[in-house]
């Protein structure tokens, strides 16, 4: 008889999917924390690994990696993979974008509130003793515009949020975004700079790559509408942190809302630090459902494979 299959889950990840894989019949070892070190002595002897956002999949942990043949990434995004050490070995990479697409949206939406109604700030001053009533007057979303940078599963669900608030709806994608939405959320689609000129809130949601690293800069962050909002709950190094600080302590922009870092946990002190500044430490995936869902996917996606590559053996 066959040996089972082995997967290593290396970050926290919901038991309904992992029972979902015992069930299929793999073997599973859950090595929350496993440090990377260790990684590189043990990943020999898996088939399979699941990860989240910490453990860092790279050319030296693929390459160590003999028995290899998927790569699972319980969330969106794949920045924390080795993409082309992983197609050099023929290794399957999978993720669940679909299953934390709307929480990563409610978030962009209560931190765009957050950051419209002073939320932070005011909630600190009362727990100080204070009444700042009068202090900081807020605005509303209805009647503003959103420029939505990049429009997949987040920006579209994001679209369909800011529709509902009464906002008009700006887009901005490499990809053509299909009619058949933009009539759903009256959106429009503009090039990067004129989003920025025209949007009241600005929010990220493109995957990082070597195209979109630093795709806000100090070069277009000056065409940002003044007083604008901007929003990152995509990857931190999408934005130039330093052109950042410099648009929110000149009022460029009236705020931002930052749960990604080019650094995590973030190093850029200064920023982090500014008043008109609210942080979150990369939450966009964490709620109770997205991370069931997630470890559905991905465990479904799994077991699909290896079906599939058990029918065609």
């Amino acid at each position: 008889m066959d040996s089972p299959l082995k997967v290593l889950v290396c970050d926290k990840v919901h038991e309904t999917g992992i029972r979902k894989l015992k069930d299929a019949g793999f073997e599973v070892l859950v090595a929350e924390g496993i440090s990377y070190e260790e990684l590189l002595k043990v990943i020999s002897e898996y088939d399979v690994i699941v990860v989240r956002s910490r453990t860092k999949v790279s050319r030296d942990v693929i390459e160590a990696a003999k028995k290899l043949k998927v790569i699972a990434r319980v969330g969106a995004g794949t920045d924390n993979i080795d993409l082309d050490a992983a197609h050099e070995r023929g290794i399957k990479v999978v993720c669940a974008g679909d299953a934390v697409a709307n929480a990563t949206a409610e978030l962009t939406v209560g931190l765009m509130l957050a950051l419209s109604r002073n939320i932070c700030l005011l909630n600190d001053e009362m727990k100080k003793g204070g009444w700042p009533k009068g202090k900081c007057e807020g605005v509303e979303l209805m009647g503003k515009t959103v420029g939505i940078i990049g429009a997949g599963r987040v920006g579209r669900r994001v679209a369909e949020l800011t529709k509902a608030f009464g906002m008009e709806v700006l887009l901005n994608d490499v990809i053509p975004i299909p009619d058949e939405f933009l009539r759903k959320v009256s959106g429009r689609v503009l090039p990067l700079i004129e989003l920025l000129k025209a949007s009241d809130y600005i929010t990220l949601h493109v995957s990082l790559t070597s195209s979109t690293r630093k795709l806000l800069n100090k070069d277009n962050m000056q065409f940002i509408k003044r007083g604008a909002f901007l929003i990152n709950t995509s990857r931190g190094a999408v934005i130039d942190e330093d052109a950042l600080y410099e648009a929110l302590v000149t009022g460029r922009l009236r705020g931002a809302a930052l749960d990604v870092y080019s650094v995590e946990p973030p190093v850029n002190k200064k920023l982090l630090e500014l008043p008109n500044v609210i942080c979150t430490p990369h939450i966009g995936a964490q709620t109770l459902e997205a991370q069931e869902r997630a470890s559905v996917e991905v465990a479904s996606k799994i077991i699909e494979l290896f079906s599939y590559v058990t029918t065609r053996s």
